[in-house]
């Protein structure tokens, strides 16, 4: 469902209680106002019955035959009235009492006439007539104070309900927007992860269908967006893969050619100056060829070990324990170049699922990079080697650092490209493109920060073994490190 559509089912929910709440409070003020015009009424009926009962009281006690005159006016007017307001009163106490009152008032009228018309006075119609006049101010005056006690139940009642619905809706109101919000939360931290995953390079699609809503259709786009990236990616690795070729191609046939010349100008020398040569000058020409020759076999072997690249031999590993391997493999370069060496190993890391004399190639191969710029600059230096575990993405990451010259930034783009070397003739520029393509084949991510003057870093990151998916509750052995 729609958020826009839950916003509204939510609209309409408060909406229908605000509503249910007017409803029941119209009722109750109805049912109140009508109690009020009752006892409106009531009370003038009352003051007529009194006056009524006073006159009663002068005519039997005291003998004024003018009072039954009057007592019989009042009942004229109060039956008139009784008349006007019948609806007012039906509404208010119901039809069977309102008949009840006026069975009460035509009995009472009925005695007064009866009275009226009997001369001299018949003791038996005045008590039936006081005994009359009592049942009707009786039959009132009870139904009015049951009418006041309903009032008060009514507003009693009119509270609670309003109490409750007032905090009803408060709790829904409450409730509704929190589940909104916390839908809305969680498909914003949903997309948050995918963006930080598509600027990590991570351009892998969402693996669940979202929900059919506008944040659904946002991270929907979002994972099209991945899938397009990776098309891109991959046509712009192809791209530059035919772009290596081709500068590949120069390379070795640069790095062919010099040891061929050189080959070429020994024999020529070599044939020019022979028999002027003693045998010891002779051997020194042929180790001369040999040495060019081993150069060639060292080249011809790379490029074979390129174009067939060794099928990695994955294990659980754990990080710390290749770093500290990759570092007793150049601990003799780090004391002889003078250089310090800063270990900044995380604890406690989660294993990695790799093949180990891959991943010690590419470290001793920057490692001994770093080394060496900073052996050409003659100052010593530091080398930083760290490892951490990166919780948001289940990855570990490693960091070598030196404090060697630096890179130019219009070079870093191409520091992973095959045969580009910042070392001029005594490098080969294959390290870092065969790091780059184990790193790859791993299923990580390899870059560099460098700031000239300052040093270079380089950032490996490898999925951790629980990422991966290849964790055994196996122990991982130690080879006495």
């Amino acid at each position: 469902m729609k958020i826009e559509h839950k916003i509204y089912i939510s609209h309409l929910i408060h909406i229908g209680l605000i509503i249910l709440i007017g409803s029941f409070a119209m009722h109750d003020l109805d049912q109140l106002l009508t109690k009020f015009r009752f006892v409106e009424i009531a009370d003038d009926l009352n003051m007529s019955f009194l006056e009524m009962r006073l006159a009663e009281k002068n005519y039997v006690i005291y003998g004024d035959d003018d009072a039954l005159q009057d007592i019989r006016n009042k009942i004229a007017a109060t039956t008139r009235t009784l008349l006007q307001v019948q609806q007012d009163i039906i509404q208010a106490v119901g039809s069977e009492r309102f008949t009840q009152l006026e069975q009460y008032m035509y009995a009472y009228a009925a005695l007064v006439k009866k009275i009226h018309r009997q001369q001299p006075r018949d003791p038996v119609l005045l008590k039936q007539l006081r005994a009359a006049g009592h049942k009707l101010e009786l039959f009132l005056s009870n139904v009015t104070v049951a009418e006041r006690q309903r009032v008060a139940s009514i507003v009693s009642q009119s509270k609670k309900i309003l109490h409750y619905l007032f905090w009803t809706v408060i709790g829904v109101a409450l409730l509704s927007g929190r589940l909104i919000g916390r839908h809305i939360t969680v498909s914003l931290r949903r997309i948050v992860d995918m963006t930080d995953a598509i600027s990590k390079g991570n351009f892998q699609a969402i693996d669940r269908r979202p929900a059919k809503d506008e944040m659904g259709a946002v991270i929907e786009a979002i994972s099209s967006m991945a899938e397009e990236l990776e098309k891109r990616e991959q046509e712009l690795i192809q791209s530059r893969r035919l772009a290596s070729i081709g500068i590949m191609v120069a390379g070795i046939a640069h790095e062919l050619s010099n040891p061929l010349n050189n080959i070429s100008m020994i024999a020529q020398t070599y044939a020019d100056v022979y028999d002027q040569l003693s045998r010891e000058e002779r051997l020194e020409f042929m180790a001369q060829v040999e040495e060019q020759g081993e150069r060639l076999r060292v080249i011809i072997k790379n490029l074979l070990n390129f174009s067939r690249p060794k099928e990695p031999q994955l294990a659980e590993a754990e990080i710390n324990e290749i770093i500290r391997k990759a570092i007793e493999l150049v601990h003799n370069m780090l004391e002889v170049s003078n250089i310090k060496l800063i270990l900044q190993l995380g604890e406690d890391l989660p294993t990695v699922y790799v093949d180990e004399h891959q991943i010690l190639q590419v470290l001793v191969n920057i490692t001994t990079n770093a080394i060496q710029v900073m052996t050409d600059m003659n100052s010593g230096g530091e080398l930083r080697i760290g490892s951490r575990y990166l919780a948001d993405s289940d990855d570990v990451e490693i960091e070598i650092s030196d404090t060697g010259k630096g890179i130019a930034p219009e070079l870093l783009d191409h520091i992973f490209d095959p045969f580009f070397t910042t070392k001029g003739d005594s490098g080969t520029g294959l390290g870092l493109w065969v790091s780059y393509g184990i790193i790859k084949n791993h299923g990580g991510i390899i870059r560099v920060e460098s700031t000239v003057g300052v040093g270079t870093e380089f950032f490996i990151t490898l999925p951790s073994c629980k990422k991966s998916k290849r964790c055994t509750d196996v122990p991982v052995q130690h080879n006495g490190h």
